[in-house]
């Protein structure tokens, strides 16, 4: 038997522990594993693949990044936005799928975040024998507890704050630092509470700029001179608006300069030296962490386990602890966001957190 494997969309720590887990489970099976490059991309005539053996994934279970390569762009982007999904025409899919069934592939596992896995549900709508593995450094999937990357992700924010609080105790300022997070703000709450922020703003959660102001200016009341923030990209100015770079064609709105803007505002409500940072693609380099890289590779064993068992259709899912599946159509424009109310915000109110509200 044959399969194939392909890296969609952005790139994170962990895709290649999933490509480990996959060649690994595969050859105890017999079979060949066709590494398609670049995404969809790769399935073009006249195919751009590499055949994957076993010597192949030696040592790239710590390597971040993905061997395939990946895109978010190009013929088979199909994500614009929440809910607004751009099929990929039918002569390009008709073309893919002369290439695949010339390669003699039973099925094809692919690995994506929400728009990668909207498509995969066009193709096994269209007849393809799909299996679906969620990637995303958002954690943002309602499908699954838990998506591999995430873990890195957190990791850097916690080291960039640890890195901002010594310069900000130093000079007494405020320092500000931008995250990833477009539609939830994960990786802003548990990076946030876990590196020692004294403010965290969500997209989920409307927050006052006087009211973050006035935080702030207790704490300088109180000796303590120094304060960070964290804020996702995706968080909206209390005007509403979304903070953005540019328009990323074919694509969603690229977003980007939030946390400058706060910075600006909060300096001239608090009268305090401030300053922004922007963690940005740093987010999704570097190796893996311990936990991204077991949860990789532990999504790559399921794919092949359903693909044996021709449970086409389905999407990896972690669950209580457990990988399983779900249906790629339950998972696909299912969000999970940061509830307002909900424990970890709860908790890190607690401790004196202010969230903006």
């Amino acid at each position: 038997m044959r399969i194939g494997i392909l890296n969609s969309g952005g790139d994170c720590p962990g895709l290649n522990a999933v490509i480990h887990g996959v060649v690994g489970a595969a050859h105890q099976l017999g079979w060949e594993v066709i590494g398609f490059k670049d995404g969809f991309e790769g399935l073009l005539p006249p195919g751009d693949f590499k055949i994957l053996k076993p010597s192949d994934t030696i040592g790239i279970l710590k390597l971040g990044g993905t061997i395939l390569g990946s895109t978010n762009k190009g013929h088979f982007a199909a994500k614009v936005g929440v809910g607004n999904v751009a099929e990929v025409p039918s002569q390009i899919i008709e073309k893919a799928k002369r290439t695949f069934d010339q390669m003699g592939i039973s099925a094809l596992i692919i690995v994506g975040g929400d728009g990668s896995l909207t498509t995969a549900l066009q193709l096994y709508h269209a007849g393809w024998p799909i299996i679906g593995v969620p990637k995303t450094i958002d954690n943002d999937l309602s499908a699954t507890a838990m998506t591999f990357g995430f873990d890195s992700a957190v990791t850097t924010v916690v080291d960039g704050l640890d890195r901002l609080n010594t310069t900000a105790e130093s000079h007494k300022r405020v320092m500000v630092l931008e995250v990833m997070g477009r539609h939830a703000g994960w990786i802003a709450l548990w990076g946030g509470i876990a590196g020692g922020a004294n403010v965290i703003l969500l997209p989920e959660i409307p927050f006052s700029l006087e009211k973050v102001a006035d935080f702030i200016k207790d704490r300088d009341s109180r000796g303590h001179h120094a304060s960070l923030i964290v804020i996702a990209e995706g968080a909206k100015m209390p005007s509403g608006d979304i903070v953005t770079v540019d328009s990323n064609k074919g694509g969603e709105v690229r977003l980007g300069g939030i946390g400058e803007r706060v910075a600006e505002k909060l300096e001239a409500l608090t009268g305090k030296d401030t300053r922004s940072c922007t963690l940005g693609h740093l987010q999704r380099g570097g190796a893996p962490t311990a936990l991204d890289r077991i949860l990789g590779m532990r999504f790559g064993v399921k794919a092949v386990k359903l693909a044996a068992e021709g449970a086409f259709g389905k999407m990896v899912s972690y669950q209580s602890y457990h990988v399983g599946s779900v249906p790629i159509e339950d998972a696909v424009n299912q969000l999970r966001l940061v509830e307002p109310d909900g424990e970890v915000v709860q908790a890190a109110k607690a401790v004196g957190i202010c969230m903006g509200d």
